[in-house]
């Protein structure tokens, strides 16, 4: 459950987090390029979006073979010495595949549309059966239904797949492979606990882009790890690109309580970098991978074209999402409702809602905050590079929510840190010719926290 432990992308999704990047100083930042023009899709409508029903799903396979020492969430150490036919892979899945039935007999009256990404987070999904796999697929299928050519993605971890592994998963559906890399050194991946080294890492790429032929593929990367040097990310970075994946994913280390880290480390310390070394390891990803043809669609995320992830795009632009699994959250008619993070409570929840003493479904009537709601679009739509789209968020939240906006972010439009951009996406000053609003690449993003904060304040 790398992305969950680093930014909220959501096996667990707190409807007020601010964005996990980390806090860095308007100081450490250096002035920002104008971003690259960004291709206006169909405006959203930000109220009736989370009340759709759902077209994707999470699925959390929580298996490991141990904890990471940056890792807060809900999973399962299965030992270096477990079986792929490990029982307790087997019965867990089969509690996912009656969470999965049970939920469909809640909703037999809703209009459902078929899903149109799945995503197998983690814990590390590859540690699962391909059979196991198809299972969970099958009974999504059977629940749900999967549009023809739906985005299947699913997490794996060098070392724990090979090549008839992976050809059994894709002859299954999966299309996406997001692999964790983490790092190119063996002293970074043994010094964050990861089970595997570059001799698996080099493994794992031959056989994604080699003998499995796998066109949509992502890499995943941790900045700011203890004791890493701008070197040591100048490599990473470069290696990353050499291989020539569809997408990579920087995430910037957190140090969550309760973690191996956080008994070892004080953030800002060393050996973990300070708030300027950090702003300089992403600026450097920003800068390294737009010069190799990414696209920096989100806060942590870059693609070539055509590569975003659909799925995680999902919960960027607020629509609603099923999650099942331990610790997994579903967004529902515009709530969200957390599963058990332990085995035995999960076990639980299924069997309530099989007996229908529970349900995952918020009320349609249900009396939200319009406050709250506004606060999480703007919370998500300043993650990405499409940003706020402002005609239609006052006509969701009214004109006032729009000019407070304007107003609390005109200093930094002067700064460079936010930009103001009109209809065709070009910067504007004038505030109303505003139709859009984003945070600067890299400048804004590194200060995202500060700056959603002040929404929060302005809207609250």
């Amino acid at each position: 459950m790398l992305r969950s432990a680093l930014t909220p992308i959501f096996s667990t999704f707190p409807t007020k987090t601010l964005p996990a990047a980390r806090r860095i100083s308007s100081s450490a930042v250096a002035a920002a390029k104008p971003p690259q023009p960004v291709r206006r899709n169909a405006p959203p409508n930000y109220i009736t979006l989370p009340h759709l029903p759902p077209t994707s799903a999470y699925v959390h396979l929580p298996f490991c073979r141990r904890r990471c020492h940056y890792c807060d969430f809900p999973i399962l150490a299965l030992g270096t010495t477990s079986s792929s036919e490990d029982p307790r892979i087997a019965n867990y899945v089969d509690l996912i595949c009656r969470e999965i039935t049970a939920t469909i007999a809640l909703n037999r009256n809703a209009d459902q549309p078929p899903l149109e990404t799945v995503f197998f987070g983690g814990g590390t999904p590859s540690l699962v059966p391909p059979r196991l796999v198809r299972s969970v697929l099958d009974a999504l299928t059977v629940s749900f239904g999967v549009r023809p050519g739906a985005e299947i993605s699913m997490e794996m971890d060098p070392g724990t797949f090979g090549e008839r592994e992976l050809k059994e998963v894709m002859v299954s559906g999966v299309n996406r492979v997001s692999l964790g890399v983490q790092a190119f050194q063996e002293e970074m991946l043994k010094g964050c606990g990861r089970a595997h080294g570059l001799k698996e890492v080099d493994e794992a790429i031959e056989i994604i882009v080699r003998s499995c032929n796998v066109e949509n593929w992502s890499i995943d990367l941790i900045a700011s790890l203890p004791g890493q040097t701008l070197e040591m990310w100048e490599e990473s970075l470069r290696r990353a690109i050499d291989a020539r994946p569809a997408h990579v994913s920087v995430y910037d280390l957190q140090v969550e309580k309760g973690t191996k880290f956080a008994k070892m480390y004080t953030p800002g310390e060393h050996p973990l970098p300070s708030e300027k070394q950090s702003a300089e390891f992403y600026s450097m990803a920003s800068k390294a991978l737009s010069g190799a043809g990414f696209s920096h669609y989100e806060i942590s995320s870059y693609c070539k074209t055509g590569y975003q992830c659909k799925h995680n795009s999902t919960y960027w632009d607020n629509k609603s999402f099923y999650g099942f699994g331990l610790g997994a959250t579903s967004f529902l008619n515009a709530l969200r409702f957390p599963r058990p993070k332990k085995l035995k409570d999960y076990e639980g929840y299924i069997q309530s809602l099989e007996s229908g003493t529970v349900t995952c479904f918020g009320e349609k009537n249900s009396d939200l905050n319009a406050g709250d709601m506004a606060m999480d679009v703007v919370m998500l739509a300043l993650r990405t590079a499409k940003g706020l789209d402002l005609k239609s968020f006052g006509e969701a939240f009214g004109s006032s929510s729009v000019m407070s906006l304007l107003d609390v972010y005109k200093p930094h439009v002067e700064t460079g840190h936010v930009l103001w951009l009109d209809e065709q996406r070009r910067n504007v000053t004038i505030g109303d010719a505003v139709s859009f609003i984003r945070l600067s690449d890299p400048d804004g993003f590194l200060l995202s926290n500060e700056l959603i904060s002040l929404a929060f304040c302005a809207l609250g």
